[in-house]
């Protein structure tokens, strides 16, 4: 959180001295236009993409958004969009990008958005970093769940270094919350909030973390599940078994990634930044079931040599700064995008 709020400041100088050269007095415009003139095709191999910039693009005055964190997709093919302008912390678009509705007012730091099907039904996790707690709620908004910052652990000696960015949910109906922008564990709960254990934290041991951004629960194999977090100062996710002992790190190098998403055999990343956090460089990456990048949207061919990945090159056009992935039923790619001057999302088009 320290590092995007000095991006933030960093950003906002630079924009507000070109805009005072320019003229303009306002503040906050769509700056760092891709070149839409560029092909909009994307990505490598059997995982290419067709752009849609303007996919989820609506009236500011009406259905505003402030930075666009994460996006879900639930059985009637809605995609539920988190944002932290509390005018509409929730958007719930249909897949052609119209809006059906909208909720929420209360998250000022909405980050993570999780959806949980228990049997027939579905609810959604939302963590607030500036809340400094976790919300369970329903789909149309309402609060069934809320949890303070987890003093069980003796970690915390107070709300302000909690600040909770993710939420896991396990076959069981357990959870896992990732502290990613304080102090990094992970907070293992039961299906009705009652605290189970931690593990992780802030360090460089190999079973710590740095920057615990994101957590999933990775099914690929059935008969293992592990929880997958990542570490994303540290360009890496790391596996863990549920009960939170560590397994191993993959390397992802250059790529400051998010939340991981699993979809069928893949495993997909919004990457914020490849090399400079005071630029436009992110990208998507998408992983097969050996963990291995199979493609790169918005980036450079991946490359492997003996075994290590070569870092991607971002291509200067796809995207501002990507924070999640949502992958609907025919594989198409919804990001959100962060910091990125009140955008909407983008839809990319499997071809």
């Amino acid at each position: 959180m320290k590092i995007e709020k000095q991006i933030r400041r960093r950003k906002f100088a630079k924009i507000t001295m070109g805009l005072i050269g320019a003229g303009i007095s306002f503040p906050y415009v769509n700056f760092g236009k891709p070149n839409r003139s560029k092909a909009p095709i994307v990505g490598h191999g059997d995982f290419q993409y067709k752009v849609h910039w303007d996919w989820g693009k609506q009236n500011p005055t009406r259905i505003p958004v402030k930075d666009c964190h994460e996006m879900v997709q639930d059985r009637k093919g809605r995609l539920f969009l988190l944002t932290n302008e509390t005018k509409n912390n929730v958007i719930i678009y249909d897949r052609s990008g119209k809006v059906l509705s909208t909720w929420g007012n209360a998250f000022p730091g909405g980050h993570g958005l999780t959806l949980s099907r228990e049997g027939e039904e579905e609810f959604l996790f939302i963590t607030d970093h500036d809340r400094h707690q976790v919300f369970k709620t329903t789909l149309d908004g309402k609060i069934l769940m809320t949890l303070d910052y987890p003093k069980e652990t003796g970690k915390y000696e107070k709300a302000e270094q909690y600040k909770p960015t993710e939420v896991a949910v396990a076959p069981n109906g357990d959870f896992y919350v990732a502290d990613g922008y304080g102090l990094d564990y992970i907070i293992h709960y039961n299906h009705k909030g009652k605290y189970i254990r931690h593990f992780g934290g802030k360090g460089d041991n190999k079973d710590q973390l740095k920057n615990a951004h994101g957590v999933c629960i990775d099914q690929r194999d059935p008969a293992n599940p592990v929880l997958l977090v990542t570490s994303r100062a540290t360009q890496e996710f790391k596996r863990f078994t549920l009960d939170g002992k560590y397994l191993d790190t993959v390397s992802t190098p250059g790529c400051w990634i998010c939340r991981p998403v699993i979809h069928g055999d893949n495993l997909y990343f919004s990457v914020i930044v490849t090399k400079n956090w005071g630029a436009y460089d992110g990208l998507v990456i998408v992983l097969d079931k050996k963990n291995r990048i199979i493609s790169a949207p918005g980036g450079s061919a991946p490359v492997y040599q003996n075994g290590l990945l070569q870092e991607i090159e971002y291509d200067g056009h796809t995207f501002l700064n990507p924070h999640d992935v949502c992958v609907d039923q025919d594989t198409n790619l919804y990001v959100p995008q962060w910091y990125s001057g009140k955008t909407y999302p983008v839809m990319l088009e499997r071809i």
